[in-house]
């Protein structure tokens, strides 16, 4: 039994819309995923300055003791 082209051509058109649903899906993802590793990185850049502020508080604590 040959396939009718009307209905190949419809599951090719049903086809495209899926692909371009996923296609949108997948740039909200890569959106999404920049969003997080931008956040990522703004954290570790605070933890990087908290340790220094905490590096350097360590160091002249002593100091200070030692002037007592």
């Amino acid at each position: 039994m040959p396939i009718d082209l009307e209905t190949l051509k419809s599951e090719r058109d049903r086809l495209r819309d899926s692909l371009r649903e996923t296609e949108a899906e997948v740039r909200k993802a890569e959106s999404e995923l920049k969003t997080l590793r931008q956040r990522e990185i703004a954290t570790k850049r605070e933890i990087e300055a908290l340790s220094t502020l905490l590096e350097i508080k360590e160091q002249r604590e002593p100091k200070a003791a030692e002037g007592s």
